[in-house]
């Protein structure tokens, strides 16, 4: 219901998004003249500018929900007004001129014409009828706004029509949406409802064909391709810095798409789309510089696009295991890549221009064939003709395609590897330098765009995406080599450089060695080609520092360049292949220097599995119940556990963790039930105490006792606790609670040698602890990096609790739920009914009466039976032994059950007929004599009885004992403190064990 309620707020952002921009253009072309515009450019692209970033917003949002029409149509649409409104803005401020407007404006409107009716017409196709009504009309819009940029009398009148039909459906569905948000479904507006998605279709296809963005990133590659061939076809004359914006745009949106296909798990994806980015950003880059203020024609790194080209060809063949439509349509840009090479000036003229506007044509169709495919599938695109031709191969193995194929070496992470992305991007930075610009500007030639963007952006992201998956030493790589790639382009090559060459430039590049140095150290420990590829970038490192000082030797640069370059090709190649085949696999090479405890070899040594999945769970659970130990997450760090029914393990336990004697082990419980065998001995007062702290993270120092024999712990149990006391716990987490549902009570420790700091990610459990784990429950960085809090309860019967350790659950907290513990467990035990007897003296008795209660209380004394005999039951009160008690709840007569009362815990041997109809009275009198009390069973007027709740002694208060509802004449000393409860029974008496099946289960 929470995720249906997020959708539908979602969904009503990305309606009244669009509506509140098609009401602003329907506004401004309604009120504009051909000589001037009603909303001034400036404000109207800024307008533009927020109302984009708010459908992008929505738009990622409803693509992480899986829901791929609504959010290709936020995301198109978001890309639409962000570039309109940078054109409009750049021309409020006159960096473009007025005559500029038509021309920046024209090949991207004639994109997202044409894409916006491909998506209409799939949504017709799905019977989407309000995103049918959007997209088709916002295409029409687009259409008019390009006739009106010719012909203003007829173009702006159509577009506002177009604007109002999708600003009145948008409003009056987006308001409805909202409104059932805002009252939780209660209030609907007619025909707002959200249309379920259907489990099939897609139910039975690999989560990378689950990618939902793929239609975003085809329809910027749409754009990218209508903006590069409308001077072929003499649309617009030429291509000017008016089409960057939508060139940046494409690239922008590409990056995104880059992102989500991580989070989709889809790493091919995402690297294609990532080598799109760098081409439109490149793209831009050269319109920009062929702007009238600048006016320079940069010419490409000859080896340069031929590295590109090779690049794109190897993704393609890899890409054509998913769809082989998808391999094919990738082979374009392979074209596209060596018609550059062709044509050194990268005028984006002949050949290159040829080449988009059949990149335009594939792009229509796949977006249409992907669009369609998603929800219904039956377009075929070779899906399988990889996989088929593969298994014709006797040496070829594919790996299967799910998600655990993207799992880091220890445990579960929401992105896809992009190590393969990162190394092609070392690739291509690498041979955008080997050209040498000797002493022309800088600018000539054209490097900076594939430095900084490919060398720099995409490393930085890539490394946060090997960061998110707990790769430390790739992440601080990637992010370390894209900042430098960055500085040095932007100075080297980017004009900023110029004569600063000196000790300046020589002391940063020196901190860069410093950095790689503590980088090809610690890939020592990961294996060969990490420690090459490390190695050779401090090469790169060294030129760059000999350049900045005047002593580069001739050709050292372009040298260590292609070394570097081909290292990263080896491991782009690698990656892409042992992604793909389980054998034979490309060889990494071992670590050069290996530890014990190496985190990323423990998979190899004991199994490491995701907490998420329940088979995983059962996995480590049948580990531990024959004797092994493991690592668990739990609602604070992770900790070492071993089963109590196995002592030879917490022995291991022990022995592995190289315990402190003053820091034992603890024990840990599912749930208060697992305790019940050992309740009778546990203080009333602490059982209520752990009934309600517990599932938390509070520890409790309980008093130690015989009980613990109980659970198997044999010889092992001197490693749990002190001599006087021991910890006891019942932790506040899922994972940690179903194990221990499944092993019995466990013994804790943390999961780290004594004195050093608690573990907090599954990858240092076996880093710390070594080959002594049997398994790893992993579960990514711990959700609290603090320890739990430790409370001593060895003298809670006094009312006092103490503190050995404050932590996640502050001290206030716990004082807090023992002070509500205290007042219910008083109420319990003392009657409020008791206190009047206690300070006011009762009503005088006349003879009759005083008789009828000294003959009462004389019946009540004449118990042969010693307390020892009571029954355990819930407020019995009977003297006979337990043996002779009837099945009945609560009851306590020695007859046979079919001469007892249908009342309800009636304990009276008179027949039902002359019972009285009062709840639960036992009194063998007429009804007539009966008091009106409430479970009053005293012969006496209702004059003599006590007001105390069920109160049926007529002994004096004094002589009463404290339990709620006791009618026991017997001495308080001697009663049971159980709540209820008035037997003394030892404590062998049955009792429920939930982990135990018992001989009369079932029965």
């Amino acid at each position: 219901m929470a995720e249906l309620e997020a959708e539908s707020l979602h969904f009503s952002v990305g309606i009244l998004g669009i509506s509140g921009g098609s009401l602003l253009l329907l506004v401004n072309n309604y009120g504009s003249s051909p000589e001037k515009s009603l909303i001034p450019h400036t404000a109207l692209g800024v307008l533009l500018l927020i109302i984009a970033a708010l459908l992008a917003y929505s738009g990622v949002r409803r693509s992480l929900s899986q829901s791929h029409l609504f959010s290709s149509v936020c995301l198109t649409v978001s890309a639409l007004w962000g570039g309109s409104g940078l054109i409009y803005l750049l021309v409020g401020e006159r960096v473009l001129g007025a005559t500029e407007l038509r021309t920046s404006l024209v090949p991207g409107l004639a994109a997202f014409t044409l894409a916006l009716l491909i998506l209409a017409i799939v949504s017709l196709f799905q019977r989407e009828v309000v995103i049918f009504i959007i997209t088709l009309s916002i295409s029409l819009a687009c259409g008019h706004q390009i006739a009106g940029l010719s012909s203003p009398g007829f173009g702006q009148s159509a577009t506002a029509a177009c604007y109002l039909l999708v600003t009145l459906v948008g409003t009056y569905f987006g308001c409805g949406r909202l409104l059932s948000f805002i009252t939780q479904g209660r209030v609907e507006a007619p025909g707002t409802r959200l249309r379920k998605r259907k489990a099939g279709g897609r139910g039975s296809r690999g989560p990378e064909d689950c990618n939902d963005v793929v239609p975003v990133g085809l329809v910027m590659n749409l754009l990218s391709a209508s903006v590069l061939a409308c001077p072929l076809l003499a649309v617009v004359p030429q291509l000017s810095a008016g089409h960057v914006p939508w060139l940046w745009t494409a690239a922008v949106f590409q990056l995104g798409v880059c992102v989500l296909s991580y989070r989709a798990m889809d790493s091919l994806t995402a690297t294609f789309y990532g080598f799109t980015s760098i081409l439109h950003f490149t793209e831009g880059y050269s319109a920009l510089l062929t702007a009238p203020s600048i006016s320079i024609h940069p010419s490409s790194p000859i080896p340069f696009p031929v590295v590109f080209s090779v690049l794109f060809f190897i993704l393609a063949l890899f890409s054509c295991q998913k769809t082989l439509a998808e391999g094919l349509y990738q082979l374009f840009f392979v074209a596209y890549t060596i018609a550059l090479a062709a044509q050194p000036s990268l005028s984006f003229q002949a050949g290159a221009q040829g080449v988009q506007a059949a990149i335009f044509v594939v792009s229509a169709v796949m977006l249409l064939v992907t669009s369609y495919n998603m929800s219904a599938n039956r377009i075929p695109t070779g899906e399988g003709m990889f996989k088929a031709v593969v298994m014709r191969i006797s040496s070829l193995t594919l790996r299967p395609r799910d998600r655990q194929l993207h799992d880091p070496y220890l445990g579960y992470s929401r992105y896809a590897d992009a190590e393969v992305l990162g190394h092609a991007c070392s690739v291509l930075a690498a041979f955008s330098i080997a050209s040498s610009v000797d002493d022309r500007d800088p600018l000539v030639v054209l490097v900076l765009p594939w430095t900084v963007v490919a060398g720099g952006i995409l490393q930085l992201l890539v490394g946060s995406v090997a960061f998110a998956r707990g790769k430390t030493l790739e992440s601080t790589a990637f992010i370390l080599y894209g900042v430098m790639w960055s500085v040095w382009g932007l100075t080297r090559y980017g004009g900023l450089y110029g004569d600063t060459r000196g000790f300046n430039v020589a002391v940063g590049i020196i901190s860069f060695l410093l950095f790689n140095s503590l980088v090809t150290v610690g890939a020592l420990f990961l294996n060969i080609a990490w420690f090459l590829y490390a190695a050779t970038f401090h090469l790169i490192i060294i030129s760059f520092l000999l350049d900045a000082v005047g002593a580069l030797p001739y050709g050292y640069d372009i040298g260590v360049s292609i070394v570097f370059g081909l290292v990263s090709f080896y491991c782009f190649l690698s990656g892409l292949f042992n992604m793909t085949f389980l054998t034979p696999q490309m060889p990494l090479g071992r670590a050069l220097v290996r530890l014990s405890g190496k985190g990323g070899e423990g998979r190899d040594i004991c199994p490491h599995v995701p907490a998420r999945k329940a088979t995983a769970v059962h996995q480590i659970a049948e580990i531990m119940k024959n004797g092994g130990i493991c690592g668990m997450p739990t609602d604070t760090v992770y900790v070492l556990v071993a089963a109590c029914n196995r002592p030879e393990a917490v022995e291991k336990a022990y022995r592995c963790k190289q315990q402190a004697q003053d820091r034992p082990m603890s024990l840990w419980v599912s749930s208060i039930n697992q305790l019940e065998p050992v309740r009778s001995l546990l203080s009333p007062l602490l059982w209520d105490f752990m009934s309600a702290a517990w599932p938390s993270s509070i520890s409790m120092v309980i008093p130690r006792g015989p009980w613990m024999e109980m659970f198997g712990l044999g010889e092992s149990a001197k490693h749990i606790g002190t001599p006087q006391s021991i910890a006891i716990r019942n932790p506040d987490c899922a994972v940690a609670t179903h194990l221990i549902n499944l092993v019995g009570p466990i013994a804790v420790t943390s999961a780290n040698p004594t004195g050093e700091a608690d573990t907090t990610h599954h990858n240092q459990v076996y880093a710390k602890l070594g080959d002594k784990v049997d398994g790893v429950l992993c579960d990514g960085p711990s959700p609290e990096n603090t320890a739990s809090t430790v409370v001593d309860c060895t003298k809670i019967e006094s009312g006092h609790i103490g503190f050995f350790r404050v932590g996640l659950v502050s001290k206030s907290q716990v004082l807090q739920i023992f002070e509500e513990v205290q007042k219910r467990h008083s109420h319990g035990q003392i009657n409020p009914g008791f206190e009047t007897d206690l300070t006011e003296p009762g009503p005088k008795l006349t003879d009759p009466q005083r008789h009828t209660e000294q003959h009462h209380t004389q019946s009540l004394e004449s118990s042969p039976l010693p307390p020892a005999t009571l029954s355990p039951s819930y407020g019995d009160t009977s003297p006979l032994p337990p043996a002779t008690l009837s099945p009945s709840y609560g009851d306590t007569s020695p007859l046979p059950p079919a001469t007892l009362s249908p009342s309800y815990g009636d304990t009276s041997p008179l027949p039902p007929a002359t019972l009285s109809p009062s709840y639960g009275d036992t009194s063998p009198l007429p009804p007539a004599t009966l008091s009106p009390s409430y479970g009053d069973t005293s012969p006496l007027p209702p004059a003599t009885l006590s007001p105390s709740y069920g109160d049926t002694s007529p002994l004096p208060p004094a002589t009463l004992s404290p339990s709620y509802g006791d009618t026991s004449p017997l001495p308080p000393a001697t009663l049971s403190p159980s709540y209820g409860d008035t037997s003394p029974l030892p404590s062998d008496s049955p009792s429920y064990r939930p982990w135990v099946r018992t001989t009369t289960e079932g029965s």
